[in-house]
């Protein structure tokens, strides 16, 4: 007898408006869940300390080359970088980065209670946070991390995303970071979906997307993996469109369903892409930590002279709820917090933000897609620079209907020390179009969704921003 043959698959249709029902489901609960952060905080032991970096343990300087590396060669280590590119009022320089090339993984767990989907979320402690405990991915872990090499104890819940099988697959793409800090780092960025929803452990909770999505809008609360996960995810307001009630959840709604169409096809927006990332030139090479110029290494901290951009400082860590209870690392320290923001606009009711092709050396490619306006005044006043395009617009929004999203988020607190940014989105009239230069382009949000399908197109700071976006319904 010949072996059945496989059994077809299509992709789930009911998805979207599961999604949508629980995106739109108890926002009002987002309390509670503030409520349980609150007492997750409390409870852990989180202490972190300023040391010199004689006093980092299993980290230490390489004597030949100045880069700081740990002693299994594992986790990151701190290097140079020497750039060069036709772009941007810089044209040649040095930094330190990061570089951690090893792939990470950031997934959500998602269940069904009680008919709506919810995800699984962690109350996790980084030593980087400004306030202690945020909210998390299911997994939040690096390659040295879920493979032991600290010699903790197991990532819980890791198995459902190193073996999918143990669920269903919702998305799964490698995505960038920060690329003014990180080289060429990614992360494996996973949404799967059990059958089941199951008694979790006291730091992790099930919430529905409505309450994440309300809990977004406050400052420090969602950690940036959560965030760059949820942005990947589908969106399900495809279930939504066509209201009619010309708001605005109806033009995101409409944005999200490539039927409604845009000012430029799929084909153009990729063609654009592309011309932005052959059109920009970028060379970078890694180079000794020991050979970057103008920045120097004092007992606490290596800085820029003068002091822009950022310092690599150290840290002695004590935590109970982490994989292991004390360590020590290098941490990179921002300086003041950043600007990024969204200009939006509504075309033909549809829902466009103003995206830029940003070139930043630490990309895979030359260029990804980044919010409107993204810097770092400190970093801009002190080396002279002129603002960036479209700051005016922004800095002349003021409270009210125009201004749809502003909260304080923090970046990924495992490698940053208080790294944060103000994020905004912003409502505009439909007549910037004149004003954009050739790195700007209006997409839907359904353009957005098709390119975060793929690795190295959209960027962290533009995928925190999409995830808040969504929320906005």
């Amino acid at each position: 007898m010949s072996p059945a043959p496989p059994a077809l698959r299509t992709a789930d249709r009911t998805l979207p408006r599961r999604l949508a029902r629980s995106a739109l489901w108890d926002a009002a609960g987002a309390a509670r869940a503030r409520e349980w952060i609150a007492e997750r905080n409390a409870a852990h032991r989180h202490d972190v300390r300023r040391i010199p970096f004689d006093e980092l343990r299993s980290w230490a300087f390489d004597p030949a080359t100045g880069n700081l590396r740990h002693d299994t060669g594992r986790f990151f280590s701190v290097e140079g970088l020497q750039v060069h590119t036709d772009h941007g009022p810089v044209r040649s320089w040095s930094q330190p980065i990061i570089n951690q090339p090893e792939i990470g993984i950031l997934g959500i767990l998602m269940a069904e209670i009680d008919g709506v989907l919810h995800c699984l979320l962690q109350a996790k402690t980084e030593p980087g946070n400004v306030n202690g405990v945020q909210l998390s991915p299911t997994v939040q872990a690096t390659r040295s991390n879920y493979t032991g090499v600290h010699a903790g104890n197991a990532v819980p819940y890791l198995e459902y995303f190193r073996n999918p099988g143990a669920g269903r697959v919702l998305s799964d793409v490698l995505q960038s970071e920060q690329g003014s800090w990180f080289y060429r780092k990614r992360n494996r960025n996973m949404v799967v979906e059990v059958e089941e929803p199951f008694e979790a452990h006291e730091d992790f909770r099930w919430i529905p997307l409505g309450q994440v999505h309300e809990l977004c809008a406050v400052d420090n609360i969602v950690n940036m993996d959560t965030r760059t996960v949820l942005a990947g995810m589908p969106t399900g307001f495809e279930g939504m469109a066509g209201t009619g009630s010309g708001g605005l959840a109806d033009a995101l709604a409409r944005s999200c369903v490539a039927s409604s169409g845009g000012l430029h096809t799929d084909a153009e927006v990729l063609s654009w892409i592309t011309d932005r990332q052959s059109g920009h030139e970028i060379r970078t090479e890694l180079i000794p930590l020991h050979d970057v110029a103008h920045w120097r290494r004092t007992p606490d901290r290596i800085r820029h002279d003068p002091e822009s951009f950022f310092s690599v400082i150290a840290v002695a860590v004590t935590a109970t709820s982490r994989e292991v209870g004390s360590w020590t690392q290098p941490l990179l320290e921002p300086h003041g917090v950043g600007r990024v923001a969204l200009l939006v606009a509504r075309f033909g009711g549809v829902l466009h933000a103003l995206m830029h092709a940003r070139v930043e050396p630490g990309y895979l490619e030359a260029v990804e897609l980044a919010p409107t306006v993204q810097f770092a005044p400190e970093t801009y006043r002190g080396l002279g620079l002129a603002a960036p395009a479209f700051l005016d617009v922004v800095e002349e929004a003021g409270p009210g209907e125009r201004v749809l999203f502003d909260a304080e988020l923090s970046e990924e607190g495992g490698r940053f020390h208080h790294a944060r940014n103000r994020y905004q989105i912003i409502e505009v009239d439909p007549v910037l179009d004149d004003r954009t230069t050739p790195d700007h382009r209006w997409l839907t949000v359904a353009q957005l969704n098709g390119l975060l399908l793929h690795n190295n197109y959209v960027n962290v700071q533009a995928r925190s921003l999409i995830a808040c976006l969504r929320g906005l319904a």
